[in-house]
């Protein structure tokens, strides 16, 4: 314990020491473990330690490591959070939580649902409708159920069924959906209920029948029908001399940057106490929400509506990545762990890689007059987690650069998330895109949150905005050319549009700094992703659980439990507790310890070309410096050369044919 660092994430004999505290605590109770995880240390007493850290001078007492465990009873089915001192091994707290609060999925669960619904009397009838053909077998995608019964407080699970060939591991499933869905009491093990799934534009279901075989539509290599292609060559990333970066158990330095990778169960990859050249930047950055509502209106596809961070966890789902293919160059891995249902630490290996990449030019500038030319290619650092979240994955990416600048990086890809529909006479749907024979992909959103914990040159920090406007038709501006910015403090706790109109940008900037050549607050601004926010209808469960997708920015007072955009619980919740709630206690946010959320996306309408396997779609949203500096700050990275690229130029065909081009027929 001595040697962890405040934010270093939880370990196995920390997990081991929480699972003794709390049987000891419950004797003769069998207790099955939802999370156990690192509860970060409160901001107030870390500070002194980091600060004492970034300075280079004796650090003083570390604050108590916390640990933290949701958990139910199995004797009353009650469902607990427990907070834990695992420097005293004691427990601090250990709460009931309110009936009808449910917590996270989590692995086990996850499996041992899908084995339940397979073997389920009702399913196995439903399952013999089929009348599959030798080969052809029925698999499922267990989801979280969703809400729509505020008065509903059991624990359920929707399985949507797919039939598949099993000769291949990664036959598609999503190409062959059925059209019956069991819902299971995940604490019972009671089958709740059978839905039959709508095959056609509206609501009518039928029986489950016979299956008619379709053609499928298939993405892994061996069972493609076209030929792969032979035509492209190896592109290999070297690094002889190894990478720039230096790691030293999760504190990394790169560069001018300083900084401690963080891995916890809910949002996976986080950042902490980030400093650029000695001077703090940010707290914390993480993407802390994520919800996926989906457009059917037709039940029971009105539920369907993924939290991937509250519901499961991207460090639940994150990817063991591999060499070679996740990320190119020379790569550092970081682990992480997980517990089982019983508390057994589980170790999650090569959850998030770090390498570096050429990203284009820094900057250059030819001077016409001479010919000489200083140019500076654009070096950067991806810290990158990948989560597979059943159908869908994930590729969400911090990429740190040389001029202080910051990127948040998503790419979208995986497979669609289908339904059976009857398209054989050529029916469609105003709400969905026909990807195959007999299946539909509907249209949804992806709806992120980015957190941003800053801390810009200091923990008191201002958020305004910037609207670039044109100047009044005055003495001031005689030709009617001249435009200047308008500034907007958010002086209390709130939300805010974005604007391409405006060119609105949103700044992060420090009131008792000022820049010596600007005469302004040293600032960081927020390159936002403007993006459609979520299109549920206010009075549908879909838009109550997800305030925080109604507004792209919103701004509220620091609070050391206030991590999570749409509330600490979403599974299966009626309304969200989260930004929404935060922002109407009407705090002081100017000169401040603030935090400034970010939502955007993507309105994902399907394609075809989506379908089997998604090309990945890409969002970014960055965090650039804005008066911080005096000078362009990657001035000092050292010119591109030959001699340190080492290039090689394509060569000519040895028959080019002629070279004079009044020769060459065009």
């Amino acid at each position: 314990m001595a040697s962890l660092h405040p934010f270093d994430p939880i370990t196995p004999g920390e997990i081991q020491l929480a699972v003794r505290l709390l049987e000891s605590t419950f004797p003769g109770v069998k207790l099955r473990y939802k999370r156990i995880d690192l509860q970060e240390p409160t901001k107030h007493e870390v500070i002194p330690y980091l600060e004492a850290e970034r300075r280079g001078e004796p650090r003083p007492r570390k604050p108590a490591r916390l640990l933290m465990a949701m958990f139910h009873r199995l004797d009353n089915g009650s469902f607990y959070k427990a907070l834990l001192n695992a420097d005293t091994k004691t427990i601090v707290t250990a709460k009931e939580l309110p009936k009808g609060v449910q917590g996270p999925a989590d692995v086990d669960e996850m499996i041992e649902m899908e084995q339940l619904c397979l073997n389920h009397p009702a399913v196995k009838a439903e399952i013999e409708k089929l009348k599959l053909p030798p080969g052809m077998t029925v698999c499922l995608d267990p989801w979280i159920y969703g809400t729509d019964d505020a008065a509903e407080t059991r624990r359920l699970t929707q399985c949507y069924m797919y039939i598949v060939a099993n000769d291949h591991p990664q036959n598609n499933q999503y190409s062959v959906p059925c059209n019956f869905s069991p819902v299971f009491d995940a604490s019972s093990r009671e089958l709740v209920r059978m839905d039959y799934l709508p095959s056609g534009a509206g609501t009518q279901t039928t029986e489950t029948q016979p299956w008619k075989p379709v053609p499928t539509v298939q993405y892994a290599h061996e069972l493609l029908d076209e030929p792969l292609r032979t035509d492209l060559k190896p592109y290999i990333v070297q690094q002889p001399e190894g990478a720039s970066f230096n790691v030293i158990g999760n504190a990394v330095s790169w560069q001018k940057w300083r900084f401690r990778v963080g891995f916890n169960n809910r949002e996976g990859l986080v950042l902490h106490n980030v400093t650029y050249d000695g001077r703090n930047t940010f707290y914390r950055l993480s993407v802390s929400e994520m919800t996926v509502p989906y457009g059917d209106p037709r039940a029971p596809y009105h539920r369907k509506q993924a939290f991937d961070v509250g519901d499961v966890g991207f460090g639940i789902t994150a990817n063991q990545l591999s060499l070679g293919c996740d990320c190119l160059g020379h790569i550092k891995y970081f682990d992480g762990y997980r517990t089982d249902a019983q508390g057994v630490p589980i170790q999650l290996q090569n959850v998030i890689c770090m390498h570096e990449q050429d990203n284009g030019l820094q900057h250059k500038h030819t001077n016409y007059r001479s010919g000489a030319a200083t140019v500076v290619r654009n070096r950067q650092l991806v810290i990158q987690m990948i989560c597979t979240v059943a159908n869908y994955e994930y590729i969400f990416a911090f990429i740190l650069d040389q001029a202080a600048n910051i990127e948040l990086e998503v790419r979208a890809t995986g497979i669609l998330s289908t339904v059976p529909f009857d398209n054989q006479n050529g029916e469609t749907v105003p709400w969905g895109t026909n990807v195959g024979p007999g299946v539909m992909a509907p249209f949804h959103q992806h709806m992120f949150s980015l957190r941003i914990d800053p801390a810009v040159d200091g923990f008191k920090n201002t958020i305004y905005y910037e609207d670039s406007v044109p100047m009044p038709e005055d003495d001031d501006n005689p030709f009617s050319v001249g435009y200047t910015t308008e500034q907007n403090v958010i002086r209390t706790s709130g939300s805010a549009f974005t604007s391409v109109d405006k060119h609105r940008v949103f700044k992060i900037r420090n009131d008792s700094i000022i820049n010596p050549i600007t005469h302004h607050p040293i600032a960081y601004k927020l390159q936002a992703m403007p993006s459609q926010m979520i299109l549920s209808r206010p009075k549908s469960f879909g838009l109550k659980r997800a305030q925080f997708a109604t507004r792209p920015i919103w701004v509220t007072k620091y609070h050391d439990d206030e991590l999570y955009a749409a509330g600490e619980f979403t599974n299966q919740s009626k309304g969200s507790d989260g930004v929404e709630k935060w922002v109407a206690r009407n705090d002081a946010v100017e000169n401040e310890d603030v935090v400034l959320w970010h939502t955007f996306g993507l309105t994902h309408n399907p394609r075809i070309e989506d379908f089997p396997v998604m090309p990945m779609e890409r969002v970014s949203v960055m965090l650039k410096p804005d008066g911080f500096f005096t000078k362009n700050p990657a001035l000092d990275v050292p010119q591109s050369s030959q001699s340190f690229n080492q290039s090689t130029q394509h060569p000519e065909p040895c028959c080019a044919g002629p070279q004079d081009r009044s020769q060459v027929k065009l």
